[in-house]
């Protein structure tokens, strides 16, 4: 079988393309556009850390907004649930110390992540 002449135009390749590149990423949005946020918390050592109280900040062009936060379980997992921002700061508290805060990009608002790497309690 042999394609209509005008399916091989650049003028219907470019425009149809295009679209479904942007049929794929919406798609893709669709499925992974629930606002979850996931990582672990660990001491120096890398042992997790139970309990640990970590803190969500959403980040705006002048200041930084606590938005959500939750406490780890025992191994030091975390999982915050809703989150609509795009760029949002996450730093841990512990009775054995602080983590410095982390900066997570994401691609669209409210993007599932995973945290590259833990959140580490220092003394």
């Amino acid at each position: 079988m042999r394609l209509p002449r005008w399916m091989l135009s650049r003028w219907f390749i470019v425009p149809a393309t295009l679209a479904a590149v942007v049929l794929g990423w919406n798609l893709h949005v669709a499925a992974n556009a629930t606002g979850e946020v996931r990582g672990r918390v660990v001491d120096a050592t890398g042992r997790p850390v139970a309990g640990a109280t970590v803190l969500l900040f959403e980040r705006s062009f002048v200041v930084n907004t606590e938005k959500q936060r939750v406490v780890t379980d025992a191994a030091g997992a975390f999982r915050f649930q809703g989150n609509a921002s795009h760029a949002v700061q996450l730093q841990a508290d512990a009775p054995a110390g602080k983590s410095e805060r982390v900066t997570l990009r994401l691609l669209f608002r409210a993007q599932d992540a995973d945290l590259p790497a833990p959140l580490v309690i220092a003394r």
